[in-house]
């Protein structure tokens, strides 16, 4: 791996495409991936992982599922990009519409970042207000406005910000704890005429996972109404995983816009946002709010985010979902009780975090108490025993319903071996 690592840094900055592949957070050398199945992965060297990283998170049928890799394939031979309109993103758009009653319009992009970025600039032109609000440790991508306390490769590398942000975009930027509505309504009673957007992870997933507190969402549902201000759910993590509906369905809060990718491309490139007609027709050409895309709605990604969402809906997906994550948080608490190591584990759906941490983790701050050198040699015991984990304290595990039985007990295995280990 070294001599692959060593290639790729004289080619690309830190020898990555994405900054947390470096494994700067958690020492040693990156793994080059080869193939996968089901809930493995398979280096360039011929090993075996069990995957809970699942490129991040799409990947919620496992790799190379049948029916994806057909589709793909089959689409592949018709054409993979006209630039174009194609009825497979009017079949898409359907089955994101059915699935979320906020949504009453959708436009297809390619990447959450621009998925993101283009709900704020649209909540930014209905308003008439720049002004935004984000939460601590929440991460929505790379555009300018969004990386203030940011989470994701930005708190995993410990970049406050980042070069390159002009000081007065920053400035429209303002940030309040996750889970303190308190914070929100006086933000808002001093400075909500100059802001007209909210944007939140409902379920945090990028400063590890964080659930919201009970009345968190819906309070800030109804501070946002009251000040007129756009809410805007940032589902590229929860959307179609947490719940058919993703999180505003679990929780029953319905935001005025929100933000798709990950498990809706079925693993291929590719991002969507929507919100009510009234909103979304005020995007070009129907509008004046400009966005464009060449690869926008690419019939490859269509495909497969059509057949991912053909899978979720065959009866009992999610419950095996559930009863595979359930079974994974409590071998894992379970492990590290044995071992004597403090942990806390944050888990809503298929997707948690382990915190080597005693105190629960609410928000930025109490995320950022965790021991991240702890965590770090947690990750390198794992992968010695076979086991592909995120390489940051600071991102979820995901699990598939490739995750079987016998899959979930190997991890919880590997991961009572390896606590104890580092508890000595």
């Amino acid at each position: 791996m070294e001599r692959r690592f060593a290639k790729a840094k004289a080619l690309m900055p830190g020898g990555v495409s994405s900054p947390v592949r470096a494994f700067q957070a958690v020492g040693g050398t990156p793994i080059f991936f080869e193939r996968g199945s089901g809930a493995l992965v398979y280096d360039a060297d011929g090993k075996e992982y069990v995957d809970f990283v699942g490129s991040w998170g799409p990947l919620i049928v496992g790799h190379c599922h049948p029916q994806v890799v057909e589709a793909i394939r089959d689409q592949a031979g018709k054409g993979t990009t006209f630039g174009a309109p194609t009825e497979l993103e009017t079949e898409l758009a359907r089955r994101i519409v059915d699935r979320f009653p906020a949504c009453e319009m959708v436009r297809f992009v390619s990447s959450g970042t621009e998925a993101t970025m283009s709900a704020i600039r649209l909540a930014r032109a209905a308003t008439g207000r720049p002004g935004l609000v984000k939460i601590e440790g929440c991460y929505h991508g790379h555009a300018d406005s969004l990386l203030v306390k940011a989470g994701s490769g930005v708190l995993t590398l410990g970049i406050p910000g980042s070069p390159g942000v002009p000081p007065d975009l920053a400035a429209l930027t303002h940030t309040v704890p996750f889970n303190d509505a308190e914070a929100l309504e006086r933000l808002l009673a001093e400075h909500g005429k100059s802001i007209g957007t909210l944007i939140v992870e409902p379920i945090a997933g990028n400063m590890g996972v964080v659930a919201p507190s009970p009345g968190w969402l819906q309070a800030v549902h109804d501070l946002t109404k009251k000040h007129d201000v756009v809410l805007i759910f940032d589902e590229v993590m929860t959307g179609f995983r947490v719940d058919r509906g993703g999180a505003q369905t679990l929780y029953g809060i319905a935001p005025d816009l929100s933000c798709f990718g990950k498990v809706v491309g079925g693993g291929l490139p590719v991002g969507a946002y929507g919100g009510r007609a009234s909103l979304m027709e005020q995007v070009a050409p129907s509008g004046p709010v400009y966005q464009a895309g060449t690869l926008s709605g690419n019939p490859l990604a269509m495909r497969a985010g059509i057949a991912t969402l053909d899978l979720l809906d065959e009866p009992g997906t999610y419950e095996a979902l559930e009863k595979a994550s359930a079974a994974l948080e409590a071998g894992l608490v379970a492990a590290a009780k044995a071992a004597g190591v403090p942990a806390v584990v944050n888990r809503v759906g298929s997707m948690l975090t382990a915190f080597f941490t005693e105190a629960p983790v609410t928000d930025y701050a109490s995320a950022t108490r965790a021991d991240t050198k702890r965590y770090a040699a947690f990750h390198r015991a794992m992968l010695e025993r076979g086991v592909y984990l995120a390489p940051s304290q600071f991102e979820a595990l995901f699990v598939s319903t490739a995750h079987d039985s016998p899959i979930i007990e190997r991890a919880v295995a590997a991961a009572r071996d390896a606590l104890q280990q580092i508890a000595r």
